[in-house]
């Protein structure tokens, strides 16, 4: 065992001691102790020489771990004797790797400054970090939730009312919390927040009663219950920067800007490219950050533009290739792998005013085109139209249409029976509908007022679906919705800890997909899925410790790759064929940074 440090960015020196291993053949590093700053050696232990007690403490616990090698621990059990009653065996560890993060984000000082401003008695940490591990780890509502949080190892120490009491008390903190979120995440992986993607989604109720947040609206999911909006900022970096809840009857093109104005007081940044979705690519909005040191990139459907720039986006003449001032045809391009891999553009600078702040409002179009985009959507589209040709065929499933349901294809002509009221429609393929459609195959445009290179802007439009992951991450993995709560503060705290939670598992997926040690301190940009959310999430909550008897505990999952990664990155172990008490706790420890 050896002595290391690690510096702040004021220079105050941490020290610890660390251990050699090696499993498999492989070396690893584990921390075994925190001592502290110098200053806090000396005060703690009343030493005025904190390098010689460092490492004499060094010496001390290799002795300790010398001594207790090679030693086999025994432990009784009765064949015959049956548990006790009401005993738990089992605990969960896999918490501990978000506890770490979740300390690092320094929410226990957020809950004790919560605390100072609010006259309370019980724990608003304890009580909400079990409600963030229990949104990853088992989702459910909030009286299963203080129930399941018995299986972690640290026991909850709160009863049902106290989780109630605190969602009121979160709700009226949640733009502090985000700020603060924000500020001290940044001191624990680099953001790359100078572009930041911005979309919507709804939760759904399981009532029918309207009231307050609860509105009837355009369900994403098409259910006929009440919802409510949420509106999601996440950075380039693929990490959570700020959210908001808004009725289900609310426009979704009206939250981009009081979002986006909190950001800009709360956060203190105002200088970033917002980037979103036709959905939310109003004038109004695109004018909003046409200001200042904001700039916007949204996409653009080319089925809605005017005639005239929709007979130059489709026009198969005049397009170039990225560094290239050559003009290509993209009629009739042949199927190869080089053409595959190519992405052409072309772009049309389209002058405008700002009436209202009297400046130019002047925008870019970039219409691209991929032959490897044209030949997928044909794909799906085939695919839609075999099933438009079976449903054809049968009355009673050809009558309702949406935008990508394969209905659409279907053409609906009504007939008449000798001179009487029509009422028999006759079903066949529209093909008029099919060709129109293939039109618009391989073409995708976006719109900005930045003056960067095409390929740049399109790139960074391309981030977008990793706003669209974040969601499906908290609908399915999390299990957001559907939402029991009927108080609006409660409903607004409640997505407050799944926010939470979706930050620290996207730290911590950060971590396990960066690599190499070096990148783990600076992640990329873009995320390499090493390992999908589903086998994270999957492996933290099957990461079980059961009872040895009195003496310890040993392991009840199976160790793999993506175990030996989440030991590495946060510097403890917990796969030892059997650890004590004492260990157990130094776990937890470690988890906290202690």
């Amino acid at each position: 065992m050896h002595v290391t440090y690690n510096t702040a960015k004021d220079g105050t020196k941490t020290y610890y001691i660390i251990d050699s291993i090696k499993r498999d053949g492989k070396r690893s590093s584990e921390t075994v102790e925190r001592l502290g700053t110098e200053q806090e050696i000396m005060k703690l232990h009343g030493t005025s020489n904190p390098s010689a007690w460092m490492e004499a403490r060094a010496r001390e616990l290799t002795e300790k771990k010398k001594a207790a090698s090679g030693k086999k621990v025994l432990v009784p059990f009765l064949p015959d004797a049956a548990l006790e009653p009401g005993v738990q065996n089992a605990f969960n560890v896999g918490y501990l790797f978000l506890q770490q993060i979740y300390y690092q984000l320094k929410l226990p000082s957020i809950c004790r400054q919560i605390s100072k401003r609010n006259a309370f008695a019980y724990d608003l940490d304890n009580i909400l970090s079990r409600l963030v591990y229990g949104r990853i780890l088992f989702p459910s509502s909030k009286l299963s939730c203080l129930e399941l949080s018995q299986r972690l190892y640290e026991q909850p120490n709160f009863e049902i009312q106290h989780i109630y009491r605190a969602l009121s008390v979160l709700a009226k903190e949640m733009d502090f919390v985000q700020a603060e979120l924000y500020k001290n995440s940044r001191e624990i992986i680099k953001r790359s927040d100078g572009v930041l993607y911005y979309d919507c989604t709804n939760y759904f109720f399981e009532t029918e009663s309207e009231e307050g947040l609860k509105q009837y609206g355009p369900s994403k999911e098409h259910r006929p219950s009440p919802i409510v909006g949420m509106g999601l900022f996440m950075d380039k970096s693929g990490l959570p920067l700020a959210f908001s809840i808004t009725p289900g009857n609310q426009s979704e093109q009206t939250t981009l800007q009081p979002l986006e104005k909190k950001i800009m007081q709360d956060f203190g940044k105002s200088k970033f490219v917002v980037c979103t979705d036709g959905g939310l690519s109003s004038e109004a909005n695109r004018k909003f950050n046409n200001w200042g040191e904001r700039c916007f990139i949204t996409t653009q459907s080319i089925k809605k533009m005017k005639k005239s720039l929709k007979d130059w986006a489709l026009d198969t003449e005049g397009w170039r290739l990225p560094g290239s001032r050559k003009t290509y045809s993209i009629k009739d391009m042949a199927d190869t792998p080089e053409n595959r891999a190519r992405i052409f553009y072309k772009q049309r600078y389209v002058e405008g005013y700002d009436e209202e702040r009297d400046i130019e409002f002047n925008q870019t179009l970039i219409v691209t085109f991929s032959l490897k985009y044209m030949l997928y959507q044909r794909c799906i589209r085939e695919g839609q139209i075999a099933r438009a040709k079976e449903m054809a065929g049968t009355p009673s499933k050809a009558d309702r249409v949406g935008p990508n349901d394969a209905r659409r294809f279907i053409k609906r002509t009504v007939v008449t029976k000798d001179g009487e009221a029509a009422s028999i429609k006759a079903y066949t393929l529209n093909r008029a509908a099919i060709e129109k459609e293939e039109r618009f195959d391989g073409f995708y445009a976006v719109c900005t007022n930045l003056d960067d290179d095409p390929a740049l802007i399109v790139d960074v439009n391309r981030g977008r679906w990793e706003i669209e992951e974040s969601f499906r991450i908290m609908k399915t993995e999390f299990e957001a919705r559907p939402v029991y709560l009927k108080r609006d503060d409660r409903i607004m705290a409640h997505f407050l800890s799944c926010f939470i939670a979706l930050l620290i598992y996207r730290i911590l997926e950060s971590r396990l997909n960066a690599g190499t040690q070096e990148e783990k301190k600076d992640p990329p940009k873009r995320l390499r899925r090493r390992y999908t959310s589903t086998a994270i999430i999957g492996t933290l909550r099957g990461m079980a410790m059961t009872k040895a008897g009195s003496d310890g505990f040993i392991p009840s999952y199976r160790r793999t790759d993506l175990t030996d990664e989440l030991h590495e990155i946060s510097g403890f172990r917990t796969d030892y064929q059997f650890s004590t008490r004492k260990r157990m706790q130094g776990f937890c420890r470690r988890s906290k940074g202690l």
